[in-house]
């Protein structure tokens, strides 16, 4: 087994830019998190306090298993697949394909599945954040 190391800066960057003389909030700090999770989702960030909204995970999922259909509401969903193969079924799109390693994107507001249809483990790091207007 493989462990992986994950660094989030998050909205801590930004605070350290800011004047000293300005009082401001406690802003999250970085922070580095072991990816050592042995089966099903594992939580990494749960927004608030530690991030500014973002929420993480690391999944792995047995062959044949699924995540089962779910929303993030109005949050967007990003994938980073580390090994496996497995496909995003996005109601009312048709299913993407998915091989380790690999991306895939989520939009706000869509119900969606995540499965894994190899015959090893499909292992993957979501990130779900607040969708920002253009």
């Amino acid at each position: 087994m493989h462990t992986f190391l994950l660094v989030f800066l998050g909205a801590a960057g930004a605070a350290w830019c800011q004047s000293a003389t300005t009082p401001q909030p406690a802003a999250p700090r970085p922070l580095t998190l072991p990816l050592e999770c042995q089966t099903g989702d594992c939580p990494l960030l749960r927004g608030a306090p530690q991030t500014a909204g973002m929420r993480s995970g690391f999944v792995r999922l047995k062959p044949g298993q699924t995540v089962g259909w779910h929303t993030t509401g109005q949050n967007e969903e990003s994938l980073v697949i580390f090994r496996g193969r497995g496909e995003v079924l996005i109601e009312g799109q048709p299913k993407l394909d998915l091989t380790g390693p690999g991306f895939a994107y989520i939009p706000a507001g869509r119900r969606h599945n995540v499965a894994n249809t190899g015959d090893q483990p499909l292992e993957y790091v979501y990130v779900v954040a607040p969708a920002g207007t253009r």
